[in-house]
Parts: C-alpha cells; sequence; structure tokens
C-alpha cells in the first residue's frame, strides 16, 4: 500500500476502533463488565478507573459484581456509578457491590438499536472526512510534480477504503442490534 494512503488507511482503522469501543459501552441486557471502562473513582486524589481499584466479575448473565480491594472505596465507587448515565442502581452488603442489570423493555431495545445507528451514521461521516482530508491532499500534489493520472489513482484508491470502512461500521451496527434484540 502507497504510504500516502496508509497514514489514511490507519486513521480509519482507529476511527472503527473507537466506534466498536464506544458499542461495548452499551448494555444489550446481559451484564457486561465493559461498561464501567468510562467510570473513574477518586483514589488517593487521582481519578481512577474501577478495573484499576477493585475485581469485577460477572457471576451470572444479569449481575456485575465489584469487590474493591480496599474498603473505603465501596461509597466512591457507588457514587461514581450512581452519578454515571448507566442507569443502575448499586447495592452493597459492605464488601461487595452488585448491579443488577433489569430485563429491556422491547420498546428500550429500538431505543439503543436507534442509539446505535445514530453512533454508526456519525463513525461514517468521521470515514467520509478522513476522505475529503486525503482528497484535498491528493489535490494539492499536483502543484508538487505529480501526474493527474497518479492523483486520479490516490483518489480512487481512498474511495475504495472509504467502501470498505462504511460497510464495516455497517456490519457492526447490525451485528450489535442484532445483539440488542435479543431477548
Amino acid at each position: 500500500m502507497d504510504e500516502r494512503i496508509q497514514k489514511y488507511d490507519e486513521k480509519m482503522t482507529k476511527t472503527l476502533n473507537g466506534f466498536e469501543a464506544e458499542l461495548q459501552t452499551i448494555r444489550a441486557g446481559r451484564a457486561n463488565p465493559h461498561i464501567l471502562d468510562k467510570l473513574a473513582v477518586d483514589y488517593y486524589g487521582t481519578p481512577t478507573p474501577i478495573q484499576q481499584v477493585a475485581n469485577v466479575t460477572v457471576p451470572e448473565a444479569r449481575m456485575i459484581q465489584i469487590q474493591p480491594w480496599e474498603s473505603s472505596l465501596i461509597k466512591k465507587i457507588e457514587k461514581a456509578i450512581l452519578a454515571s448515565d448507566l442507569g443502575l442502581n448499586p447495592s452493597n452488603d459492605g464488601k461487595v457491590i452488585r448491579l443488577v442489570f433489569p430485563e429491556l423493555t422491547e420498546e428500550r431495545r429500538k431505543e439503543l438499536v436507534k442509539d446505535v445507528k445514530k453512533k454508526g451514521e456519525a463513525a461514517k461521516v468521521a470515514v467520509r472526512n478522513i476522505r475529503r482530508d486525503a482528497n484535498d491532499a491528493f489535490k494539492k500534489l499536483t502543484k508538487q510534480d505529480v501526474s493527474e493520472d497518479e492523483v486520479k489513482e490516490l483518489s480512487d484508491e481512498i474511495q475504495k477504503l472509504t467502501d470498505k470502512y462504511i460497510k464495516d461500521v455497517d456490519n457492526v451496527v447490525e451485528k450489535k442490534s442484532k445483539e440488542i434484540m435479543t431477548v
């Protein structure tokens, strides 16, 4: 692959990976410890991810169990969960925090699918913006003694890459939507 194309390929890959990571935080009725990835607790004055101060396990299909390494963190972790947009109520027994996931209603599932599609559209727009930046950069090459045919070839390459990544985003959206709608 041409190194002029490669840097745009890397940007598109990062966009796709970021999109997939974002979708991991959307819960589909089953307990997924990744929904805690964005949450941080104050640990000796430093915001620290929950996974770095506690043992996070999934003992049942619809429950996450968080066992802090220091009991003083229980209140802080509860506060972080309540302040987040997860919509879960933590319960604790003094040693362990449990997050129980309610069964999703049909309406909530459809809302989540809409949200996934919206995030998918945003990812596609990001990929198209990378294509636009690439094409702008290629047009500037004609001023630097690069033939128009070569610029056309580079533009065709970037279009093929864009089509590939748009299709990948669509596949990820479809897979996540199926996962959400599966009861």
